[in-house]
């Protein structure tokens, strides 16, 4: 049984719904009677997305809305349209992001989008969303997108590990606010995938690389993972397992208590002692 909120009648909403693990989602929870609206910037992607999602929830359950979630003002006329649409919102999924690559002194303009969306557009979604789904005083969730790489911080991208660390501390300070909102039903949680092939990461490829999951997957995963109650719903993939990924998130963390150098994984002097501890039992 899937948690008790992903329940006919109730209603989803999902940013960056158009593809990917937002359009997965999305199906997801119309194919568990859900009524569901998913939000994009992209209204072509919308249209087609919304011809799928009709196939399986009826044309009246589904509702799109363009949006542009670096903007308050966006996801404030969402919240009401919703609310004004379906009667409130049960489920709030803040997935929308990009990932165009950055450089550490590239353009700022670069920056400014990165983090407008992908760290902006979920603190604009909780802060809008949440108090009316509180204020309604029935279970809801609201489900941030986070990324491994908001918590490994590799080289490389030094933007997108900016926005998905911020996207970590967000939801954390979420969930322990709900948790201390008397009267308070509603629950946060970080969705932190693996190597999914999405148009986000496709990178010009056209069929999935055998490492990775597919985007129904992974939600499969996440939905699994709420029903047992995981705030951290750390997925794996077909090519890390869950033991790597955590012995890589334990020598992160550990460059501040052994006071090693940053991003030591990455650095020649700690290749031996990094390899020893990811093989040791």
């Amino acid at each position: 049984m899937p948690h008790p909120v992903i329940a006919k009648g109730n209603v989803a909403v999902i940013t960056g719904g158009a593809s990917g693990i937002g359009l997965a989602a999305a199906i997801a929870f119309a194919r568990a009677g859900m009524k569901v609206c998913i939000a994009d910037v992209d209204q072509g992607r919308l249209v087609e997305a919304a011809t799928k999602l009709s196939s399986v929830a009826g044309t009246a359950n589904v509702m799109t809305s363009v949006v542009d979630v670096s903007r308050a003002e966006s996801l404030t006329e969402l919240e009401r349209a919703v609310g004004a649409h379906f009667g409130g919102t049960d489920v709030l999924m803040n997935n929308a992001g990009i990932q165009p690559g950055s450089t550490l002194f590239g353009e700022p303009d670069n920056w400014q989008r990165i983090i407008g969306v992908n760290m902006w557009g979920i603190i604009n979604g909780a802060r809008i969303f949440a108090p009316n789904m509180i204020a309604r005083g029935k279970a809801g969730l609201i489900i941030n997108t986070g990324s491994k790489q908001g918590i490994t911080t590799p080289p490389g991208d030094p933007a997108y590990n900016v926005s998905k660390t911020g996207v970590k501390a967000f939801t954390e300070a979420l969930q322990h606010e709900l948790r201390n909102t008397k009267g308070c039903h509603v629950t946060a949680h970080l969705l932190i995938p693996g190597f999914v092939f999405t148009g986000l990461t496709a990178k010009g490829r056209t069929e999935k690389p055998a490492g990775a999951w597919t985007a129904e997957q992974t939600v499969d995963f996440m939905i699994a993972r709420l029903e047992a109650g995981d705030f951290y719903i750390l997925c794996p993939d077909n090519d890390v397992p869950r033991t790597l990924d955590e012995k890589r998130m334990l020598w992160a963390a550990g460059d501040i208590v052994e006071n090693r150098p940053p991003l030591s994984r990455w650095h020649p002097d700690y290749a031996d002692a990094f390899k020893k501890f990811v093989d040791r039992s």
